[in-house]
């Protein structure tokens, strides 16, 4: 897809820079895995301790021990 977007040149420059990147498509490609990547974890983490678990030592140990 095609947009036209406008980016502060020296932002663009050393975002390219430091990603190690020589194409503007590349950079917002891989800008966009890396912002998706840590929106789902931000979301995971978010949701992480959320849940009632009654699970003892004891009871940890003999499921680990039945695998």
């Amino acid at each position: 897809m095609r947009s036209t977007i406008d980016i502060d040149d020296a932002l663009l420059k050393e975002a390219m820079k430091v990603a190690n990147v020589r194409t503007k498509r590349e950079l917002i490609a891989m800008s966009l895995k890396e912002l998706i990547r840590q929106k789902r974890m931000e979301r995971l983490l978010s949701r992480l301790g959320k849940c009632d678990l009654d699970l003892t030592l004891e009871k940890l140990l003999e499921l680990r021990s039945r695998d």
